[in-house]
C-alpha cells in the first residue's frame, strides 16, 4: 500500500453524533485525511486482522461500550497480537467507571480518555489526541523487533 494512502488513524465508535464530532476535530488540524471509522469492535477487527496488506495505523481511537465486540475484546485481540500490539490504542469513552479504567490498562492500553460534555472540550481533546498520536509520538518502523 502506498504511503499517502496508508490509513493512520482507525475510529471504532457506535455513537454517530461522538463519531462526526471527533472527526470534525481532527479534520480541524488535518488529521482525518487519512482515517477510517467502524461502527463496532468486528469490524475494525476484521479490517486489521484479516487485510494484512492494509499497514498498521498510527492510532486507534477506541470506544468502550459497543454492539458485537466491545471495546475492551478489541484491545485485549490487538494487544495479545506480537505485531498489533505496538499500536498506540487510546480509549475514548464516557465511561468513568474505574473498573473499565483498570481492565484497560491492565490489558495494555495507551491512553483512557473520557468524553468531555461540552461540545468545545470534546474537541480540543480529541485534537490534542490526533496531534500527539500522530504527530509528535515517534513508533518504531514497521517490521521492527
Amino acid at each position: 500500500m502506498d504511503a499517502s494512502n496508508m490509513i493512520e488513524i482507525l475510529l471504532v465508535e457506535d455513537n454517530q453524533d461522538d463519531a462526526e464530532l471527533t472527526i470534525r476535530a481532527l479534520k480541524k488540524n488535518n488529521l482525518a485525511n487519512n482515517l477510517k471509522h467502524f461502527i463496532n469492535g468486528e469490524e475494525v477487527l476484521e479490517y486489521i486482522f484479516k487485510t494484512p496488506d492494509n499497514g498498521l495505523p498510527k492510532l486507534i481511537l477506541l470506544d468502550l461500550k459497543m454492539p458485537k465486540v466491545d471495546g475492551i475484546e478489541v484491545l485485549r485481540s490487538l494487544k495479545k497480537d506480537e505485531q498489533k500490539k505496538m499500536i498506540p490504542v487510546v480509549m475514548l469513552t464516557s465511561s468513568r467507571e474505574e473498573r473499565d479504567i483498570v481492565e484497560s490498562y491492565k490489558l495494555g492500553v495507551n491512553a483512557y480518555v473520557v468524553k468531555p460534555v461540552e461540545m468545545d472540550k470534546f474537541i480540543e481533546a480529541v485534537s490534542k489526541l490526533g496531534l500527539f498520536w500522530t504527530v509528535i509520538n515517534e513508533v518504531p518502523k514497521q517490521g521492527t523487533n
